[in-house]
């Protein structure tokens, strides 16, 4: 154990922590698992794997339509679910929720409803260079059926979006401003207030990624003012496959649907069908209801932690980690902006980010290696990939440690 580590704030038990995560206490390769790829996906508390096991084992069913009790337990608890993550935004209803796949298919369903009603020839799409391609991809597909204009805000060398470019860029053609809450492959935070206040200013509807917002920032979407704001639940130490869209209720309700199927009707005759109301008129088809209720689960855990020592705990792993690989000749952290999330990027002179990858693997730590689904940002920074080390909570700055032992390995076999 290093000095630094003898001397840190316990601002929680992370004992306590850890023991709640089952995955985390395994060896990879003979050595004890380092778990440092969280921007990918996080590992969940044995709470949402206890209550996916609790419904497939007592209540499986499908919903909405059953009048037996299975399905009415089915239902009573997906739909509270829904209420969880209604809580967890501060959203104003619980129809103003809808569930999802993930943050990509939250943002495809806004691409392809509101966007393909409301974007015409000649308008203007925002986004930033630091957008995930889920951010990207989707509006790219919009302008071209449309005949719109994609428009990306740059970005300074330090990962930092170019504010004043922002405003100068925004004009009465934008009719939408999509933009990462934090970035997976920087961490830069970025001020999505501000943001949308703009875009509101000059008549845009303002659209949120907050695949990794949510997990580590507290979101208000009222106070933020939100038209939208997506997230996946698995970044939410929930389920792979389920996800949320938050909008706001007149323009869900303006807006049509994004999938046709059961569940999401009214009325259906062969001349005609009429939809259901929000926000099942977006969830056609049987949903992922064990998904749904891991999903609340797992804010039921987060909120038992609460906030504030979350996000010191992990303030404090980043700046520890920060500190630490700043000391190591030949590596260089990408991603420097004043507001950061607890991500670290990095590349080491002379050893493509893969090769970093698997030599850290046979030492147990597990990172990630790419271009992390942001390929136009790595254009930008002139580079083909970057190792990334990324925390939550249940990490420790004896992880940290161990993560620079095995970086140190990694120039021991490259030189």
């Amino acid at each position: 154990m290093s000095a630094e580590t003898a001397v840190a704030p316990e601002v929680f038990d992370i004992r306590r922590i850890r023991a709640d995560f089952p995955i985390l206490h395994q060896l990879v390769h003979g050595r004890p698992l380092v778990y440092l790829d969280n921007a990918a996906t996080t590992q969940k508390p044995r709470a949402v794997i206890e209550a996916i096991e609790h419904f497939y084992a007592r209540d499986n069913s499908n919903i909405h339509r059953g009048l037996h009790t299975l399905s009415e337990r089915a239902t009573f608890a997906y739909e509270r679910a829904r209420g969880k993550v209604r809580r967890f935004l501060n959203a104003a209803v619980n129809d103003e929720i809808v569930f999802t796949r993930g943050t990509t298919e939250a943002l495809n369903l806004v691409a392809w409803t509101w966007g393909r009603k409301n974007v015409r020839e000649g308008d203007e799409i925002l986004i930033s260079t630091m957008e995930h391609h889920s951010n990207i991809v989707p509006w790219q597909m919009l302008c071209e059926e449309r005949g719109a204009k994609l428009k990306i805000v740059p970005i300074a060398d330090t990962g930092e979006l170019l504010f004043d470019e922002y405003l100068r860029m925004l004009s009465p053609r934008t009719k939408i401003v999509s933009i990462v809450q934090m970035s997976n492959a920087l961490g830069t935070i970025n001020p999505v207030k501000e943001i949308i206040e703009a875009a509101h200013a000059a008549g845009a509807v303002a659209v949120v990624d907050g695949a990794q917002g949510a997990p580590h920032l507290k979101v208000d979407v009222r106070a933020l003012d939100a038209d939208f704001y997506a997230f996946s639940g698995h970044k939410l130490f929930g389920p792979t496959g389920i996800g949320a869209l938050y909008g706001k209720a007149a323009l869900l309700e303006a807006s049509p649907p994004f999938q046709g199927g059961g569940d999401m009707i009214a009325s259906v005759t062969f001349e005609k069908t009429t939809y259901n109301k929000i926000p099942h008129k977006f969830e056609a088809g049987t949903p992922d209801i064990a998904g749904a209720i891991g999903l609340g689960a797992a804010i039921d855990y987060l909120e038992s932690i609460g906030f504030d020592p979350r996000a010191a705990h992990e303030r404090d792993l980043l700046e520890y980690a920060t500190r630490q690989l700043s000391r190591i000749d030949g590596l260089t952290i990408v991603g420097t902006a004043p507001r950061k999330g607890s991500v670290v990027s990095f590349t080491l002179d002379g050893v493509h980010p893969h090769d970093i990858g698997t030599i850290l693997d046979k030492q147990g730590v597990a990172v990630r290696a790419g271009h992390h689904c942001a390929q136009p940002l790595m254009d930008r920074l002139c580079l083909p990939a970057t190792a990334r080390a990324s925390f939550a909570f249940y990490n420790t700055r004896d992880e940290v440690d161990a993560l620079v032992g095995a970086i140190h390995r990694v120039f021991e076999v490259f030189r």
